[in-house]
């Protein structure tokens, strides 16, 4: 909904003072989007794909090739810029995805659930691009996940969701303190959502987020 995918089922929002009901053009100029599903394509290169998306952003020109050389060495990737992306490893297209995002340079970005199905090296490697992405351009990150430790790693603040609605909303060290003295985030979680089995998405969400773990691990 606030990335007007999807109209809201009540109410309102803004994201950088447009609403998502009456300025979704607005809404769309100041945000990038990393969705779960493969948003890169595996028959071009890392340099055809991110071409694309600057002339799908509508960059200027003249600027065109300096911002994918900017967001490929940010990125880490300006050695694989002219491989096959269908050769990269599951890190390096996320690491891909993040850039195509970046290139409009967004106030806010919208990650879903960016280290799905990456080994652990290549989580942390997506995780120090994610906070020096924060540190030196002083984007707005809103990320989902379901890794308890990386919430703690890269959140300030966090929300736990439960059967769609807000359980809890505050900073790590706040929710933990909520919970008890030694409480973990999984604590958190477990205590908010009420720690039901049933309402993790059922045999279908699961099977959809084995199948995206599966294509970009």
């Amino acid at each position: 909904m606030l990335t007007t995918l999807l109209p809201p089922t009540a109410g309102n929002a803004s994201v950088d003072g447009h609403s998502i009901t009456h300025e979704a053009v607005g809404v769309r100029r100041v945000i990038g989007y990393v969705p779960q599903l493969l948003s890169a394509d595996g028959g071009l290169t890392g340099y055809e794909n991110l071409l694309i998306f600057a002339k799908l952003y509508d960059i200027p020109r003249k600027v065109r090739q300096q911002r994918i050389s900017d967001v490929l060495d940010f990125m880490g990737i300006s050695d694989f810029a002219d491989k096959l992306v269908r050769t990269y490893s599951g890190g390096m297209i996320r690491r891909l995805e993040i850039a195509q995002a970046m290139l409009h340079r967004p106030k806010v970005l919208f990650l879903d659930e960016p280290t799905v199905g990456l080994d652990p090296v290549a989580r942390k490697a997506v995780w120090q691009h994610i906070q020096q992405l924060r540190a030196d351009y002083g984007t707005t990150l809103l990320l989902t996940t379901h890794y308890m430790d990386e919430a703690e790693q890269l959140c300030a603040r966090l929300a736990i969701m439960h059967l769609g609605k807000v359980a809890a909303i505050g900073s790590p060290s706040e929710l933990k303190s909520s919970v008890g003295d030694g409480a973990t985030l999984d604590d958190v979680f477990a205590y908010y959502s009420g720690a039901e089995v049933d309402s993790a998405g059922g045999f279908r969400e699961t099977s959809r987020v084995r199948r995206v773990a599966r294509r970009v691990g």
